[in-house]
């Protein structure tokens, strides 16, 4: 069985293509495309009084590889700017700036963000607040004089020191990516033998349930842990995303999680015996549960109750957390562990479910 579908393979190059072509294309697309990041805010700055004080601190915005600064006079025409759209934040320097910053009876600075898209709001609120602090700090210094703040804050990023979103997606997505390869190789598998009327002489062989089974799985199989290192080397030498965790533990999670991936896939094909109805079904029962409730953009923790119960059964869930945390944390294995016995569970629940429907199929 396992030779006769490894020729299958060799004579239709589709599943090849699945496994090695796809994932580059969606790597590349994912990895270029998407990025939680935000450069070149285009950002007003209204200096009612301009000094010394007001010079330097607009230059920190200058600076900044995140903001373009644009220069207004009066607080009214950068509003219309605003509700233009023209830009996406002021900041208003209002007057006697320079001694407001340490007599701390007025705020010196206002700042006015749209809030229309409300996450490149916090993000651009998040890096006002960054030059302003960074640029308050070393005004202080220089000048010898207190800051007035109870609480001084020291800021360090642990596991991605520049704040890089490509470093937490990449990760992320060879865990989608490999959920879609996964559930497509295999997807095809017995319901084109339906279609082919090859599944009755399959029926009257001597084979039992577990050869038929495994002589489907280990082609492909092999053919998606191939795809899956090719696409965790292109994440390490072509995005630079560093593997600080082993190596091993990667390829076991990897192996673990694809066969559940497979196995996904399988029971599709038992259930649809129709080949254009179970690629449709696979992307819309793995891929969108991936890459929505997997924690690879929404954080779970901030989803409605229900919904974070549901998240529970997708395999996605745990190897996106097993992943980011080898590439980016290293082997941190009250995680691994906890994510790696989930995935075994999965693993022994689609298993069984696989099993019951071949054998009701075959009787």
């Amino acid at each position: 069985m396992v030779r006769k579908e490894s020729l299958q393979i060799l004579r239709d190059p589709s599943s090849i293509a699945i496994a090695f072509v796809l994932p580059v294309v969606l790597l590349f697309l994912f990895g270029y495309g998407v990025s939680l990041d935000a450069r070149g805010i285009p950002l007003g700055i209204v200096i009612e009084q301009a000094d010394a004080a007001t010079q330097s601190l607009a230059g920190s915005f200058e600076h900044s590889r995140y903001f373009i600064p644009r220069y207004y006079r009066q607080i009214q025409a950068a509003e219309t700017a605003l509700a233009r759209r023209d830009i996406d934040g002021i900041v208003w320097l209002r007057n006697n700036f320079a001694r407001r910053l340490f007599t701390g009876d007025e705020a010196p600075i206002a700042v006015r963000l749209n809030g229309v898209d409300s996450n490149q709001a916090n993000l651009t609120q998040g890096y006002i607040q960054g030059v302003w602090q960074g640029w308050l700090t070393r005004y202080a210094r220089a000048r010898g004089k207190p800051l007035g703040m109870p609480v001084e804050i020291e800021h360090r990023v642990w596991f991605n020191q520049a704040v890089t979103s490509r470093l937490f997606l990449v990760p992320g997505l060879i865990a989608i990516i490999m959920t879609l390869i996964g559930s497509l190789l295999t997807a095809m598998v017995i319901a084109r033998e339906w279609e082919r009327g090859t599944m009755e002489a399959m029926m009257v062989t001597p084979l039992r349930t577990g050869e038929l089974l495994a002589g489907k799985l280990i082609p492909y199989f092999v053919l998606g842990m191939g795809g899956m290192l090719f696409t965790v080397a292109l994440a390490v030498w072509q995005f630079d995303v560093p593997l600080r965790g082993s190596f091993w533990v990667l390829a076991l999670s990897g192996a673990v999680f694809m066969l559940v991936s497979l196995a996904v896939g399988l029971l599709i094909s038992i259930v649809s015996k129709n080949q254009f109805v179970a690629g449709q079904i696979a992307i819309v029962v793995t891929f969108l549960p991936a890459f929505i409730l997997s924690g690879f953009i929404f954080d779970i923790g901030s989803m409605p109750a229900p919904i974070q119960v549901l998240t529970h059964v997708v395999p996605a869930r745990y190897f996106v957390t097993i992943l980011q945390t080898l590439f980016l944390a290293g082997d941190v294995w009250p995680i691994l562990w906890r994510n790696i016995a989930a995935l075994f569970v999965l693993l022994v629940i689609f298993g069984a479910l696989v099993s019951k429907k071949t054998h009701q199929r075959l009787d």
